[in-house]
């Protein structure tokens, strides 16, 4: 891991671990979406079902930005989400667009949801796989 790499990765540490532990954070998201199942609907209503799929699936992870990921959550579950983190929600965003994905992704590892709630052990180890391939794995797809 390069030295970007390292610092990126402390800073996201950091951030997501400033208030609160990640995992709880993550998992609260999880509870008031209604598990990956509700999450998946919420992209799905915001037109978004392509991008979310391309996160389950086996393929390449589709982008989204941060204006999508407000309009697939909502503001008010980014804004409550941000307060638990001591975040401004215009910080989340984009922080959630990169991140979200992944962890998705590294949840879904035979291209389908096998859990609509995941433990908070899976949760954690995921969180750990993702900081472990650093900042790189966050902005590609499969690492």
């Amino acid at each position: 891991m390069g030295l970007f790499d390292a610092l990126a990765k402390q800073a996201v540490g950091s951030l997501l671990g400033g208030r609160g532990q990640p995992a709880d954070l993550l998992s609260s998201l999880f509870q008031e979406a209604g598990g990956l199942t509700g999450l998946m609907e919420r992209f799905e209503r915001a037109g978004l079902e392509e991008v979310f799929a391309s996160w389950v699936s086996q393929g390449e992870n589709k982008p989204l930005g941060a204006a999508q990921m407000e309009q697939a959550l909502g503001a008010d579950a980014i804004s409550g989400l941000a307060g638990r983190l001591g975040l401004d929600s215009g910080m989340l965003k984009p922080l959630m667009s990169q991140f979200l994905p992944q962890v998705i992704d590294r949840l879904t590892p035979e291209g389908r949801i096998d859990q609509a709630f995941p433990s908070a052990d899976q949760l954690q180890g995921v969180l750990a796989d993702v900081m472990k391939s650093g900042l790189g794995g966050l902005f590609g797809g499969r690492s």
